[in-house]
């Protein structure tokens, strides 16, 4: 099979178990991985594929029945790449800055939602190098709601230091310790803080809800699995994906490649993380409901903020309007 890409079932899985024992972040899990594939590589299981991404699937499927690990995993590409050569810094750089803008940098709508409710509809968290200045803008922009929705539902993660920025606005108070990566490669811990400084407002003792689906993922589960243990957010929608641990690409051939966890996530807290589990919310959910089921929880609170207020009663009106419109859609 594949004679024309350059590559047999053999070369893959050689090559894969090989790069699994050097890199993945639990040598004892990645030793069984790679006698699991050997395995079914000599009973022949991979004969019947024909297709280079439908083996790819499978061997992503076959990873994560030993390893419950949804970050491991194979990718084909018909674009050529060099398994030889490294890209270089400066050429990553590029490709990561031209893949965030294109993503307006994670942010596809922020606005203003009747009852004075912010809502950021964020999906992905782009390093802050390229999307710094796109986080600090959504967040001023929501700076005076009185409550605000963060919808990762379709959130497949990205940068740590990312999620340490947007955490900062929602806290008035001295830096503290979010999180912590064990790398293998190091065989040490970094730790993630949040911010002394952020530019603008912060959103500090306001409400914040965060939506979830089972496709929230990686680093926007950390956001919600930090946020919930903090007792900062509350969470409304469905068990998240279940992805904990960072990573790094590695080619196998010029055009199948695999994501390798070398590292896991430790919340200080916890002493754990979510991999293999999911976060679970506070308010479960399905996630097309969720949006609705979090904005009349935002809702509320704003009614019950300014009921007693004769100046701002036009605000618990608007709200009011609102919440019967949800309740009975024309």
């Amino acid at each position: 099979m594949n004679k024309t890409s350059g590559w047999t079932h053999e070369e893959v899985i050689r090559s894969l178990a090989k790069t699994l024992n050097h890199y993945y972040v639990f040598p004892d899990i990645a030793k069984e991985l790679g006698i699991h594939l050997e395995q079914k590589l000599m009973r022949k299981d991979y004969e019947e594929i024909e297709t280079p991404e439908a083996f790819c699937e499978q061997i992503t499927k076959d990873l994560w029945e030993i390893s419950n690990d949804k970050h491991l995993k194979l990718r084909y590409t018909e674009q050529e790449k060099s398994i030889d050569l490294k890209i270089s810094e400066k050429e990553q750089r590029a490709e990561d800055f031209l893949h965030a803008k294109i993503d307006n940098f994670g942010f596809h709508r922020i606005e203003r939602l009747k009852g004075n409710i912010g809502y950021i509809d964020l999906r992905g968290f782009h390093d802050p190098e390229f999307a710094g200045e796109a986080a600090v803008n959504a967040m001023n922009l929501v700076a005076n709601t009185d409550a605000l929705i963060f919808d990762v539902r379709n959130n497949g993660g990205g940068s740590p230091a990312m999620v340490a920025l947007i955490t900062s606005y929602l806290y008035d108070s001295e830096p503290f310790h979010l999180n912590s990566f064990y790398s293998r490669a190091n065989d040490d811990l970094s730790q993630s803080w949040t911010l002394a400084y952020v530019p603008g407002k912060r959103y500090a003792n306001k409400p914040v809800f965060i939506l979830t689906s089972h496709r929230t993922f990686s680093a926007a589960e950390e956001f919600t699995y930090n946020l919930k243990n903090l007792k900062r957010a509350t969470i409304v929608g469905e068990v998240s994906a279940g992805g904990a641990n960072p990573g790094d690409i590695h080619q196998l051939t010029k055009h199948i490649s695999v994501f390798v966890p070398d590292g896991r996530a430790i919340n200080p807290i916890t002493q754990t993380n979510w991999e293999g589990t999911g976060v679970t919310p506070d308010v479960k959910t399905s996630q097309s409901e969720a949006y609705e089921t979090a904005y009349k929880l935002a809702l509320h609170h704003v009614i019950n903020s300014y009921q007693d207020s004769k100046e701002y009663g036009f605000l618990v009106k608007e709200a009011e309007n609102q919440l019967k419109q949800l309740d009975h859609p024309k």
